[in-house]
């Protein structure tokens, strides 16, 4: 006699935060190491916190991690690639 497999049918995956993130672009506010466009390469997940590796689009040797819900804060971070003036158009508006 077989034995008796359950499988609860409601269960529902858990929905991944942050699912686009490796490949997405940002702009910074502010220079960091000296430039203010990056991209992310890599992501880790680590316990409720989710990191980001950014590279710096013109450098490839800057890279650094940062907690990926830094990138939601709008003060810090735009995404997409923002060139100067546009930059400063969205913080006048702010």
């Amino acid at each position: 006699m077989r034995p008796h497999i359950f499988v609860n049918k409601n269960t529902v995956p858990k929905k991944q935060k942050f699912p686009y993130l490796v490949g997405s672009r940002w702009t910074s506010h502010q220079k960091t190491w000296g430039w203010r466009h990056f991209q992310v390469v890599n992501r880790k997940n680590e316990g409720q916190w989710v990191f980001a590796e950014m590279v710096a689009a013109c450098d490839p040797n800057v890279r650094f991690w940062l907690n990926a819900k830094q990138l939601k804060d709008r003060s810090l971070w735009e995404a997409g690639w923002q060139s100067t003036q546009e930059l400063e158009e969205l913080e006048a508006v702010e």
